[in-house]
């Protein structure tokens, strides 16, 4: 069973940049392709970005194209999530997810991905 904490979040200021962190235990890291989520009250978990499993391939959502940056090591079981040129409309939880993978496919719904993290709260004040 694969497991996902992230770290990082926090309050800052429009324009400020944040970074955070997941990290997997459980599985085989190199297998997982992996993925950050967003949601704010009310709506649906938003994709913001997905990275396959070497690292090769991305994909990022058109809100954050530009201002945000997936990278992961592989040898630290870790994903990360850049954000700069923070925005309030940026203000969310924050998660991280994983599925097992074979190629270089990136998912983009929710439900493709099988593992979660608990969420980190980014809040970007105007």
């Amino acid at each position: 069973q694969v497991q996902l904490v992230e770290a990082g979040g926090g309050l800052v200021q429009a324009g400020d940049s944040l970074r955070l962190s997941c990290t997997a235990s459980g599985g085989t890291f190199s297998s997982l392709a992996m993925g950050w989520f967003r949601q704010t009250p009310g709506k649906e978990r938003e994709f913001v970005v997905g990275i396959s499993r070497s690292g090769g391939s991305t994909y990022y959502a058109d809100s954050v194209k530009g201002r945000f940056t997936i990278s992961r090591d592989n040898a630290k079981n870790t994903v990360y999530l850049q954000m700069n040129s923070l925005k309030p409309e940026d203000t969310a939880v924050y998660y991280c997810a994983a599925r097992v993978t074979v190629d270089a496919y990136i998912a983009r719904a929710h439900y493709q991905y099988y593992y979660w993290g608990q969420g980190t709260r980014v809040t970007v004040s105007s």
